[in-house]
């Protein structure tokens, strides 16, 4: 395909997305069923072009003077892509497949300068509505915070030390250009240019069927390494989905303990059977989907009780940008509803002196400290631990780097702060 059928597809793509309010990746995967012409790299380039596209959508909206489809491709392959608004021009030049010439509006609006006094939710592509929160957490650099959650995510792994070293995962992985990560000692990085190459497919290499690594942003590696996980405890993984947090949890207890994985819902777990074995994890038992009472039998037993919390995900929009368009007042209260109720259940498990570790992939107080602070009017018998203890613990090879909000006792890490996804973490002591 050419460029300016490429383009035009993805014009087509997001218009479909639009029409019909469903994710991205389903309206991508239903473009291909519909077009088995295309090539894998033709797919790869329209699916960055698409999700480019939805990563800046304020701010290519705001320059062009109105948000099509058309215009939000238009001013990506300028703003995203690296291209100039004359090579825009020439590849949509209205012949076959391409799209129509660009009007001297489009011209303008491709060569328009985003203002540095543009609203905050332009400046950062985020909904008007989180306006608020955005300030409450960040302040004056919530537009950047926002324009930071815009880019593109670079690929992270963790190295499974059951396994394996992260020297020998970058051996093997060199020809994509892997470098350590920062923070997390286990961790690797890779990074994605922009435009419409594919991304590096990791898990169909060899180290991945070998268990040598998992997919797993550097953010959430530094969550578990701050948990408290150690070599022969007794913890649970309150919300463990397909796995991840329970295997990096399982490589820290160095495969001894007991380390429980449990999820109220059946699908999401489904996964982590092959992934555990795949991994040489020997220390877990995945609890029965929504099975209360295995929970109930482990009350006051546990020295770790992790909850990876259902969230909005605000801190994973470089990886999911359609999802903040669609993110509303209505979920958000949702998920604050989910949070309290997983806390409940948590609370009972830990034993005394034990420790709860809350975990989300937001950047949204409610989601976050107001959470905590709630959750302790409730319980006054925990006390939140410090995060520079926590760090010292966890990372004390690592110099600290301080949490994006600006507390001392909780962790909000953020692409801008920390060179990751958008997480928050808050471990407390139970001293009853």
């Amino acid at each position: 395909m050419t460029p300016g059928a490429r383009a035009s597809a993805a014009i087509e793509v997001l218009a479909d997305i639009e029409a019909r309010k469903r994710p991205a990746s389903e309206a991508l995967k239903d473009w291909g069923l519909a077009h088995r012409f295309a090539g894998s790299g033709d797919r790869a380039a329209i699916g960055n072009l698409v999700f480019d596209a939805l990563r800046k959508r304020a701010s290519s909206a705001y320059a062009m003077g109105e948000d099509s489809p058309r215009a939000l491709v238009l001013r990506t392959l300028v703003t995203s892509w690296h291209k100039t608004p004359e090579e825009v021009a020439a590849l949509a030049d209205g012949s076959r497949h391409a799209p129509e010439p660009l009007s001297e509006a489009e011209l303008a609006g491709l060569k328009r300068e985003m203002p540095a006094d543009a609203p905050a939710p332009i400046r950062g592509d985020y909904p008007d509505w989180l306006e608020p929160l955005f300030v409450r957490a960040f302040g004056v650099r919530a537009g950047a915070e926002g324009a930071a959650l815009a880019e593109r995510a670079p690929v992270d792994l963790r190295v499974n030390t059951l396994k394996t070293t992260r020297e020998k995962v970058l051996k093997a992985l060199q020809r994509f250009s892997p470098t350590p990560t920062s923070l997390s000692p286990t961790g690797v990085r890779i990074l994605q240019a922009p435009g419409p190459g594919r991304g590096p497919h990791v898990e169909a290499e060899a180290g991945h069927g070998k268990g040598w690594y998992e997919v797993q942003d550097e953010g959430s590696q530094v969550a578990a390494l701050l948990a408290g996980a150690k070599a022969k405890a007794q913890i649970i993984d309150l919300c463990a989905g397909g796995g991840g947090k329970t295997l990096a949890l399982a490589a820290l207890m160095q495969n001894t303990g007991q380390l429980y994985a449990y999820d109220s819902d059946r699908v999401r777990l489904r996964p982590i059977f092959e992934r555990l074995k795949r991994a040489g994890v020997r220390n877990a038992q995945v609890l029965a989907a929504g099975d209360t009472a295995a929970l109930a039998a482990l009350g006051g037993k546990m020295d770790v009780v992790v909850i990876d919390a259902p969230c909005t995900g605000s801190g994973v929009w470089r990886r999911r940008p359609d999802a903040k368009w669609r993110l509303g007042p209505q979920m958000l209260e949702a998920r604050l509803k989910e949070q309290a109720e997983v806390l409940e259940e948590g609370a009972p498990l830990v034993k005394p002196g034990g420790r709860l570790a809350y975990i989300t992939c937001s950047v949204l107080p409610p989601e976050n400290r107001d959470q905590v602070e709630a959750f302790l009017t409730r319980h006054p018998e925990f006390k939140l631990i410090p995060s520079r203890q926590l760090w010292e613990e966890g990372l004390p090879e690592t110099p600290q780097r301080p949490s994006a909000d600006g507390s001392e006792d909780t962790l909000l890490m953020t692409p801008s702060s920390h060179g990751t996804d958008g997480f928050f973490v808050a471990v407390l002591q139970c001293e009853r």
